[in-house]
């Protein structure tokens, strides 16, 4: 029996491509010899996204697949004394550690663990496996690009000693990457005298040592960066692990209720290729202000839409630490604007069922947030996007879209970070109507035909997954 522990960090979108690719490894191989076990850890009520239903929805349809709920560190902390989600996240998990050391001891007493599986969060971990003689691999769920510039920072940092923040219109040479501005790095990055920017330097420290990165993404998707980091030149001073290309993974709707029939209802009842479709992930709030901006801009493209709208943060909600309320339509969106549009437009309330969306016949578009996971939904699903970023590493996926495959129209921002309803009517017509638009369109088609290719049998990823296995069983 093969024993392949996995451990997520609390984030929802992490969680998901981890359990992905824990049905990834059972599907390709006999169930009878490899069993999964994923760490969950217990975090007071943070706005990560409700994992309980989705867990309990896994735990039934795939038994194959053990979850260990860790216990909460001891005291507890209290997300509101931290100065960002990412920072509690990363003291949390610190915390977390005993638990692990005990949860891996406990399940390698059944049978001796192959190889522990990280998130890139979980980083402080690496440790104890190391402890343990445990092979350590991450599993990064952004893209190899993103991967290429994390894994780059210590020498971006030595580069220089002002905070990326700080260097404006300075562009950033990363190996294998396009130059692109160093505002465009992930948020918690931009200022160096941030507890937040030590963290993730270690973490990009650390990754070098680990057995193997294990990547969300597939060989064609982004070859020159990922030829560059194999190469050897994103970690000039020492040894590069193999990097994994096993993606795309692409969670099935395994949730189903009455906000998932009301759209898939909706859907059914248009023309085909005819619907823009506006969703931001399970943390992407707006103002009252910037909300009002988007239904006009909807409203005077005069294109079919459907908008997934969530409350804006309160004060205290701010650091994403509580979740939202349920929207008040009436008071949020410009007067009439639910009758005036209702012939062509559907807005529903904090969640749709996005790859059921996203494949289905009447969606020709997809404005979204420029996460990984709904990046990689989108070329699945053949549909061009324009990128909207708005935390963490979005605003680098964005470049990388835009200006390098070629994928998604851009989104500006006015003076002040505020997107016009001119801008999202543009944007919104260019998408669903004008050649640049179309050609998008083509190129994400063929982006969609190289992915089924690489998950099918003798394709890139799968053969990536059987190194993968292999490398474990020779350590």
């Amino acid at each position: 029996m093969e024993t392949i522990v996995l451990y997520s960090s609390p984030f929802m979108g992490h969680l998901i491509s981890m359990v992905e690719l824990g049905k990834l490894i059972l599907n390709h191989h006999p169930s009878h010899s490899i069993s999964i076990h994923i760490l969950i850890t217990t975090t007071p009520s943070i706005n990560v996204g409700s994992t309980a239903p989705y867990i309990a929805s896994v735990s039934a349809a795939t038994p194959s697949i053990t979850f260990h709920h860790l216990p909460a560190p001891s005291p507890p902390l209290d997300p509101i004394s931290f100065p960002s989600i990412e920072l509690f996240m990363f003291e949390h998990l610190n915390r977390t550690n005993p638990h692990v050391h005990n949860a891996l001891l406990s399940i390698s007493q059944s049978s001796p663990i192959q190889a522990f599986i990280i998130d890139l969060f979980c980083s402080t971990a690496l440790k104890i496996a190391t402890s343990l003689h445990i092979p350590t691999y991450y599993f990064f769920t952004s893209g190899i690009s993103c991967l290429s510039m994390i894994i780059y920072l210590p020498s971006l940092h030595k580069s220089t000693t002002k905070s990326f923040k700080d260097l404006n219109h300075t562009l950033l040479h990363v190996p294998g990457l396009p130059p692109f501005p160093a505002s465009h790095m992930p948020d918690p990055t931009l200022d160096r005298t941030k507890e937040t920017y030590s963290c993730f330097v270690n973490i990009a420290t650390h990754l070098p040592k680990s057995a193997g990165i294990i990547a969300n993404s597939f060989d064609s998707l982004e070859p020159t960066a990922l030829e560059t980091i194999s190469n050897g030149l994103c970690v000039p001073d020492g040894p590069t692990p193999p990097i994994f290309c096993i993606g795309p993974l692409i969670a099935s709707n395994e949730r189903r209720g009455d906000e998932d029939e009301q759209c898939l209802k909706w859907l059914g009842k248009q023309s085909s290729r005819s619907v823009v479709f506006l969703c931001f992930g399970s943390m992407g709030l707006f103002s009252k202000e910037q909300l009002k901006e988007i239904a006009v801009g909807l409203e005077r493209s005069e294109q079919r839409f459907l908008w997934v709208v969530r409350s804006p943060p309160t004060k205290e909600e701010s650091k994403d630490f509580s979740p939202t309320p349920e929207p008040d339509l009436d008071s949020l969106l410009p007067d009439g604007f639910l009758d005036r549009t209702k012939e062509r437009g559907l807005v529903v309330k904090q969640w749709a069922p996005q790859v059921a969306v996203l494949n289905h016949d009447s969606v020709a578009g997809f404005v979204t947030h420029c996460g990984w996971n709904s990046v990689l939904e989108s070329v699945v699903a053949g549909v061009p996007m324009v990128a909207w970023p708005l935390y963490a590493e979005q605003r680098f996926n964005k470049t990388l879209l835009v200006e390098e495959l070629k994928l998604a129209l851009p989104m500006n921002e006015s003076e002040g970070g505020l997107v016009s309803a001119a801008e999202v009517e543009k944007r919104v017509r260019e998408l669903m109507d004008s050649e640049e638009g179309n050609s998008i369109r083509e190129r994400v088609k063929a982006k969609k035909e190289e992915a089924i290719v690489a998950t099918s049998e003798g394709g890139s990823s799968r053969i990536a997954l059987a190194k993968l296995v292999q490398s474990w069983k020779q350590g």
